[in-house]
């Protein structure tokens, strides 16, 4: 049959059919089974906080504002009390357990499909990344739609509960997601989560004129990638040892279905040198460790790294040897998995460069800002008690430039240490022949 005769255009035509109906088949389960994992984690965490309380079963709305945050949406928080007053509250924060597990099983669902294969095509995998990326934006707009309540608050038999009686003005709290934003950063959300499922999975398959980049970025990639699911995990053990030991359980379990990355990775930043800063004000403040706490809670802005934590805690001195040894596991799995001709100079570039990248990640994703005020006939913010600030952010060029010489000095290591090891996608070495018997 001739390559461009009708019947061989016809049968590349229902091939290519049948390709896109599959990869909207793949896109769906990917997309399903990314946003059932992070409802679920929201679900069991909100619950754990005591969320499954709230008032005209606004429960499934704060777990469907909880994934919106989770994949980077904006959500609104608004409330007041009539004409007498007004309240005023500021969120920023992603809720990073959920933020994991969602790309987690997003990205796993995403590759899975062509993890038989070494190499695909430029266009099936853009096809594919499209597909999903739509589906995506769909469901994502029917959560934030979704995410959205207006409920009252009871402030109990006292003079200014008389007073909302006899005005009319029961107070009352809402959220709300912004649907146009929700879908601006979802979109860069996945489709920064598929660019890094493609990097970091060694399964996954590249277009050939990619394939030259893979012994610079892939082993780079995925050794960033474990390092810091090597800190959840050990986040993971650190919280089960507190809720059985320390009591509060729920509270703890509520920590780490929400927001355990967050702390796990500003450890790794505070383990490699870096810094943060913030202050905590007012009767509320963040599920954090006991010293955090008390550093951040200053007039001003405090600084939070190693030293100032160890002077409420002398624990806090070993996140420095805790990241010294992690960082210099993961360059030697990263060595190891780089073909020997790959020079110890050159696998101090590719971890100096992911692991910097990595740092700039968590300072981006993990601070948090939060801010109540309220607002009475007017007069400004006379919350008194009830108002308060939550504020933690980076010191990005200390944290990134630090975690780069870090990635560069342990890359070095990591490759000298590897050079008598085989690496990965090398035959073992040939038997020598046997030598002839001399006495014969």
């Amino acid at each position: 049959m001739a390559a461009n005769s009708p019947a061989a255009a016809d049968s590349r035509r229902g091939t290519e059919r049948r390709a896109a109906v599959r990869g909207w088949g793949d896109g769906l389960i990917a997309v399903l089974a990314g946003f059932v994992a992070m409802t679920a984690t929201a679900a069991l965490g909100l619950w754990a906080a005591g969320a499954a309380d709230l008032p005209r079963a606004a429960f499934p709305r704060v777990i469907a504002a909880v994934v919106v945050l989770a994949v980077g949406g904006a959500v609104d928080i608004s409330g007041g009390a009539g004409f007498l007053a007004d309240a005023q509250a500021d969120l920023s924060v992603l809720p990073l357990s959920v933020t994991l597990v969602g790309a987690l099983t997003t990205g796993y669902a995403f590759v899975r499909p062509l993890r038989h294969r070494a190499v695909a095509s430029a266009r099936e995998l853009v096809l594919r990344a499209v597909q999903l990326t739509v589906l995506w934006l769909i469901v994502l707009a029917g959560f934030a739609a979704f995410a959205r309540q207006t409920f009252g608050v009871s402030i109990g038999d006292n003079p200014l509960g008389d007073l909302t009686d006899l005005l009319d003005a029961t107070p009352t709290v809402g959220f709300g997601a912004d649907v146009g934003a929700t879908l601006g950063f979802g979109l860069l959300w996945i489709v920064g989560l598929l660019v890094l499922a493609l990097l970091v999975s060694p399964r996954a398959p590249l277009p050939p004129r990619l394939l030259r980049f893979h012994t610079a970025v892939r082993p780079a990639a995925s050794a960033a990638a474990g390092l810091l699911l090597a800190y959840v995990v050990l986040g993971v053990g650190v919280g089960l040892v507190t809720a059985a030991t320390r009591g509060h359980a729920t509270e703890t379990f509520a920590v780490m279905l929400l927001g355990l990355p967050n702390l796990a990775w500003i450890a790794l930043t505070l383990g490699l040198g870096g810094a943060w800063e913030g202050r905590v004000d007012g009767p509320f403040g963040l599920p954090m460790p006991h010293a955090l706490d008390q550093v951040l809670r200053t007039p001003d802005l405090s600084r939070v790294d190693v030293g100032t934590l160890a002077a409420r805690n002398g624990w806090y001195w070993w996140l420095v040897p805790l990241a010294a040894v992690l960082v210099l596991a993961a360059a030697f799995a990263m060595a190891v998995r780089s073909p020997a001709r790959v020079r110890p100079w050159q696998h101090a570039l590719h971890l100096a460069v992911a692991l910097g990248l990595a740092a700039l990640m968590v300072c981006l994703l993990a601070g948090v800002h939060a801010q109540v005020g309220l607002s009475l006939l007017g007069l400004g913010d006379v919350s008194g008690g009830l108002g308060g600030r939550v504020e933690l952010r980076p010191l990005i060029l200390r944290t990134v430039g630090l975690a780069v010489l870090w990635g560069a000095v342990t890359g070095f290591l990591g490759g000298l240490l590897a050079t008598r090891v085989r690496h990965h996608g090398e035959a073992p070495p040939a038997p020598r022949p046997a030598e002839p018997d001399k006495t014969a």
